[in-house]
C-alpha cells in the first residue's frame, strides 16, 4: 500500500517542485516571491489534508465495520462540506492578498508578482480540493494505486504546461509565474474530475442526493470532530512556516528563497514518511473499527522502526548531493550556499520527524486528532519557534536551521515514547 502511496504523493509534490524550478528561472525575485506563498497556500490545503484525514478515519471504522450504505452517504456529504469551507477560504484569501502579504514581510518589488499567481491560486484551489479529498475516501477502502495513478496524470500535466505558459513556447502566450497557476489549475481540473468519477460509478461512495437535513449535519459533525483538530495540526505548519518567514525576511530575499526551494525539497525527500503516515491512518481506523487494537499498535511501532533507518540513510544522501541540488534551484552563488547548508543540517532530525509524523496520523486513525493538535503545538510553538529565534540572534541563518534540527530531534524523541507508553489511546464507535 505504501509503495503505490508515495507514487502519488510524489506526483502531488512534482505540483510544487516543478514549479519552483520553472519559476527559479525567472530570477531570484521571482523565486523569493514564490517562497512567500508556501505558508498561505499550505493553510487552504491543510485544510483539506484534515477534512481527509476526518473522512477517512470515519470512513475506515464504517467499512471495517461493513457500513456500506452509511459509508457512501458519508462521502458524500463531507465532500459537500469541504467544497463550502475551501471556496469560502479562498474567497477570503483573494480579497486579502497585498495586506496579508505586506504583513509576512514581502516588499513592494515581491508583490505584484505574488498577486498575479495567488489570484489564480485561490479562484481556482476548490478543483485541487475535491480530488484530495475524494482520494482520501478511496485510500480508506485500502485502495492506494488508484488515487496514486490520478495524481500522477495530474503532474504529468502540470510539468508539460508550466514551461509552454512560463516562458511562452509555441503558440502558448507568456505570461510568467501566472502561468504556473494556470498550469496548476488545468491539472487540477482533471484529477477532480476523474476523481469523481471513480467515486460515483466503481467505489459506489458518491450519492448526488443530499442526506436529510438531520443526517447532514451529524455527519458533518463526526466529520469536523476528527477533521478540524487535524486541519489545525496541519494549519500549524504554516503558520509557523509564516513566522519563521518574518524572521528569514531580515537576513534577506536571497535566504528566504533558499529556504524556500529547500521546503520543496523536504517535501520530496519526507515523501516515503507521507506515505507511510497516509497509509496508516486508514490501516488502524479499518482495524480500530474490526477490534484488532493491538495490530495496530504493532504497526505503528514497526513503521517508527522503519522511518529511524530509512532517513539515516537520506540524510547520507543528501549530504553528498547537497552542491547539485542547490546549483537546480538557482544561479545565484549566495542562494546556492544558504540551500546547501539547510539540505547537509537540518536533514539529519528527519528520522525522528518522520516517527512525529507517523504517531500523528495513527492518532487520526483513532478518531482522536485532538492528540495530534496538542503534540504538534508543542513542536511548533514550543520548540522550533523558540529555538529558531534564540539562533538567529546567535548565528544568522546557520542558527535558525540548527534550531529547526534541534526541535524536530526532541519533538521526535516525544513521539516515540508517546507511542510506545500510551498508543493507542482510546477508541472511538464506529460511524453510526
Amino acid at each position: 500500500m505504501t509503495g503505490p502511496m508515495a507514487l502519488g504523493i510524489v506526483a502531488i509534490l512534482a505540483f510544487n517542485l516543478v514549479d519552483t524550478f520553472f519559476i527559479g528561472m525567472l530570477g531570484t525575485d521571482a523565486l523569493a516571491a514564490i517562497s512567500f506563498t508556501f505558508p498561505v497556500t499550505f493553510v487552504v490545503t491543510s485544510l483539506a489534508m484534515g477534512l481527509g484525514a476526518g473522512l477517512s478515519a470515519c470512513l475506515g471504522q464504517a467499512l471495517g465495520a461493513g457500513r456500506q450504505r452509511q459509508a457512501a452517504r458519508f462521502t458524500s456529504d463531507s465532500l459537500l462540506l469541504a467544497v463550502l469551507l475551501v471556496s469560502l477560504l479562498a474567497l477570503a484569501g483573494a480579497g486579502s492578498i497585498d495586506p496579508l502579504f505586506r504583513v509576512l514581510g514581502a516588499g513592494d518589488a515581491l508583490l505584484p508578482l505574488i498577486h498575479d499567481y495567488m489570484l489564480i491560486w485561490y479562484l481556482t484551489v476548490p478543483m485541487l480540493i475535491l480530488p484530495m479529498v475524494g482520494n482520501a475516501a478511496i485510500r480508506a477502502t485500502g485502495d492506494t494505486r488508484t488515487p496514486s495513478l490520478v495524481m500522477t496524470v495530474a503532474g504529468l500535466v502540470n510539468g508539460v504546461l508550466d514551461p509552454l505558459l512560463i516562458f511562452g513556447l509555441g503558440p502558448f502566450p507568456e505570461l510568467g509565474i501566472r502561468g504556473a497557476a494556470i498550469a496548476s489549475a488545468c491539472s487540477w481540473l482533471i484529477a477532480m474530475l476523474v476523481g469523481l468519477h471513480l467515486l460515483r460509478t466503481r467505489e459506489r461512495l458518491l450519492i448526488w442526493r443530499l442526506s436529510p437535513l438531520p443526517i447532514l449535519l451529524d455527519h458533518w459533525r463526526q466529520l469536523l470532530q476528527v477533521a478540524m483538530p487535524a486541519a489545525f495540526t496541519n494549519m500549524l505548519n504554516p503558520i509557523a512556516t509564516a513566522l519563521l518567514m518574518m524572521v528569514l525576511a531580515k537576513l534577506g530575499h536571497e535566504v528566504v528563497a533558499a529556504y524556500g526551494a529547500a521546503s520543496r525539497v523536504e517535501a520530496l525527500v519526507l515523501i516515503v514518511m507521507m506515505a507511510l503516515s497516509s497509509v496508516l491512518a486508514p490501516f488502524i481506523s479499518q482495524n480500530a473499527g474490526a477490534g484488532q487494537h493491538e495490530r495496530s499498535r504493532c504497526a505503528l511501532l514497526l513503521a517508527m522502526r522503519f522511518a529511524l533507518l530509512f532517513q539515516l540513510l537520506v540524510f547520507a544522501l543528501l549530504w553528498w548531493l547537497a552542491p547539485w541540488i542547490a546549483l537546480l534551484f538557482t544561479d545565484s552563488p549566495e542562494v546556492a550556499r544558504h540551500l546547501e547548508l539547510y539540505l547537509r543540517l537540518v536533514p539529519l532530525g528527519y528520522g525522528l520527524q518522520g516517527c512525529f509524523m507517523l504517531l500523528a496520523s495513527a492518532l487520526n486513525g483513532l478518531r482522536v486528532s485532538v492528540i495530534s493538535l496538542l503534540l504538534n503545538g508543542f513542536r511548533l510553538f514550543g520548540l522550533l519557534l523558540p529555538l529558531a529565534w534564540l539562533g538567529a540572534g546567535w548565528q544568522g541563518e546557520t542558527g535558525i536551521f540548527t534550531g529547526i534540527l534541534l526541535a524536530n530531534l526532541l519533538a521526535g524523541m516525544v513521539a516515540c515514547l508517546f507511542a510506545w507508553q500510551r498508543f493507542p489511546w482510546k477508541i472511538r464507535h464506529p460511524l453510526a
